[in-house]
């Protein structure tokens, strides 16, 4: 029997900072485990595998970062440091399974983030704010996260025989 799940990494791959979702499949067959396990596995190199660093973001990955969150709704500012406190937070926002990401924007304008949209729970806007103000260079944090549950599907009127 194969279990499947996804999951969340980051990565630096061509000197990008770059949110990957991988698939692992456990299988719980003894035999197959022993096998797979007798098998050569290639190791990751340490710089494939690790987070880029501050110093090594740039103008053009910050161009690029500006982009991506403009499609979005996002806003960030001109320096280096609102653009790489930006990637961070989004990236933090989608590996933390209680805040759900896309319903969050995230602006960063000299160092002071703005959290703008809808969260399902009190829970989710605080953890969401929590996560913006841990992130390092952030000077304050704008929560104006707004608390509605989600709409749920409205049921379809029972069928009745007549």
């Amino acid at each position: 029997m194969k279990l499947r799940s996804r999951l969340p990494a980051i990565v630096l791959a061509g000197g990008a900072l770059v949110l990957a979702a991988c698939d692992s499949a456990t299988n719980t067959n003894t035999a197959n485990t022993n096998a797979n396990m007798a098998t050569p596995q290639a190791e990751a190199s340490p710089s494939a595998t690790r987070e880029m660093t501050r110093g090594e973001w740039t103008a053009e990955k910050a161009r690029e970062a500006r982009e991506k969150a403009k499609q979005v709704g996002d806003t960030i500012g001109e320096s280096l440091d609102d653009a790489w406190i930006h990637t961070k937070i989004v990236a933090k926002l989608i590996l933390d399974a209680s805040t759900p990401e896309r319903k969050i924007n995230v602006d960063v304008v000299d160092n002071v983030v703005t959290l703008r949209g809808t969260v399902d729970t009190a829970e989710a806007r605080v953890e969401a704010e929590r996560i913006a103000k841990e992130t390092e260079g952030v000077k304050q944090v704008k929560n104006q996260l707004k608390v509605a549950p989600a709409a749920k599907t409205p049921k379809a009127p029972a069928k009745r025989n007549y």
